[in-house]
């Protein structure tokens, strides 16, 4: 088990969550408790501007109770045992004793986790981590004559929840890091281009280096966007990077399975469990289990433990990933993604890290099939539509392939667009390489949570616009 220090006020309820649970289990219904404490800091640098802007604490428990039909829920800010202990005396005078729940609740599970690191961003002082910041941006910005700015992100966000049921007892601190560094150019003719670069994870601050070769990479690729061109639309042979491979598969077979969805019959993937509906090459994973993935946990917030999930086997969509409810109310196999923005949010299915399995082929033989093609490097933005099946994909870097290498024509902005199954289709080819790329994920606009994406370098046949 992993050594796991509690803040002192969450730790001393969590000794009491035992028989508050009991109350709520002896109506007749499922019980459980969740304790959130969440912290977070950004820090933004560039060449005229320096913020610090701390989070504001975000504390607090829910009380649930699940009859198999109806889930009531109360949430409380902080963690007083007495207020804790009205909610759940409240919660029991609103249900009506009922026969006990016959859905499948779990097996025992008991556990202290917390995220490994080198570098614990908490033994580092604020001044700290901004004098690293601004290491960074005097390095990068000294590396050419025309770079205009340099701009910097760190966002750093500490999580620490604790579950409890009458199967489980659980605890777990997830350190989640961020870095996205942000080049300006300008050419000689007054145009001005960017590029980008990110590092992410659960992780210490280990996990946010660049090297030197790293960053004169970003600057040559930002000189290179001063010259670039609009893609020519219309279907072209594509391969895309991992970062590229990872938000397909999010916006497709990502939020499309997410069963809360099914249960609101705003899914078409619902119509095609146990079909075709991609290559035989391809496979799709969610696995909030995967070390250092940026929306990795343990267990979820509804006290699920983390466990990978196969979505599409070989091009035949297998399963959803599910919450209790969706689960209970569609007969489906329980995933460990019922996970909420915070405390005062209920429980959805959401995705942790969701991506393309990685293949066989050798990247450089990828290339090599490709006469003439687009080799899109770097994403910027997604989009989907669960019930028409649509994606688009827009990238910032897109390379110009030819008889197998990658020439120095770039264009940008690039948008790749299609029908999901007919785009995951024409894949023809799987690399051997993987790489994961993580954000804030929305559902439509709102309950925000962490996540990541990607997978391996894919060749396949799309719109291009």
């Amino acid at each position: 088990m992993a050594e796991l220090v509690l803040p002192p006020k969450m730790d001393l309820l969590r000794k009491d969550l035992g028989d508050l649970v009991s109350h709520i289990d002896a109506k007749g219904v499922y019980g459980a408790i969740l304790l959130s404490s969440r912290r977070g800091l950004r820090i933004e640098v560039d060449n005229s501007v320096e913020s610090v802007i701390q989070d504001p604490p975000r504390d607090g428990s829910v009380v649930t109770a699940f009859d198999g039909e109806t889930v009531h829920e109360h949430s409380l800010c902080g963690f007083d045992a007495v207020a804790t202990e009205k909610r759940v005396k409240e919660l029991c005078n609103t249900i009506s004793s009922s026969k006990p729940v016959a859905f499948r609740i779990g097996p025992e599970r008991k556990g202290v986790y917390a995220t490994p690191m080198e570098i614990d961003p908490a033994s580092l002082t604020t001044e700290q981590k901004l004098d690293r910041c601004r290491d960074l941006h005097r390095r990068t910005t000294e590396l050419a004559r025309d770079v205009i700015n340099v701009r910097l992100s760190y966002i750093e966000g500490n999580e620490y929840s604790v579950f409890r049921s009458a199967k489980a007892d659980l605890a777990q601190r997830v350190q989640r890091l961020v870095l996205y560094l942000v080049v300006i150019v300008g050419g000689p003719d007054g145009s001005r281009a960017y590029d980008m670069a990110r590092r992410s994870g659960t992780c210490g601050w280990e996990g946010l280096e660049f090297t030197d070769d790293e960053l004169e990479s970003l600057v040559q690729s930002a000189h290179a966007l001063l010259g670039a061109e609009r893609v020519e639309p219309g279907e072209h042979t594509v391969i895309t990077s991992p970062g590229v491979s990872g938000v397909l598969c999010h916006e497709s077979f990502g939020h499309g399975v997410e069963t809360d969805m099914f249960v609101k019959e705003r899914a078409r993937a619902a119509r095609y469990l146990g079909k075709v509906v991609a290559s035989p090459l391809v496979s799709i994973y969610d696995d909030p289990s995967l070390p250092g993935g940026f929306g990795s946990y343990y267990f979820d917030d509804e006290g699920w433990l983390a466990s990978p999930t196969q979505i599409v086997e070989a091009g035949i969509l297998r399963r959803g990933i599910t919450d209790l409810y969706s689960a209970t109310v569609l007969g489906l196999e329980r995933t460990a993604n019922g996970r909420r923005q915070d405390f005062t949010r209920k429980a959805y299915a959401r995705m942790s890290n969701t991506f393309f399995g990685r293949g066989e082929t050798p990247v450089s033989d990828l290339f090599a099939q490709v006469e003439d093609g687009v080799y899109l490097e770097k994403w910027s933005s997604g989009m989907e539509d669960p019930l028409g099946w649509g994606v688009q994909v827009t990238c910032h870097v897109g390379r110009e392939i030819k008889n197998g290498k990658v020439t120095e024509r770039v264009f940008s902005p690039v948008a790749l667009t299609g029908y999901v199954p007919k785009v995951l289709r024409s894949i023809s080819a799987v690399g051997d390489s993987f790489a994961l790329e993580g954000g804030h994920c929305g559902k439509g606009y709102k309950e925000t949570v962490r996540a990541s994406d990607g997978g391996p370098h894919l060749l396949l046949r799309a719109r291009l616009g």
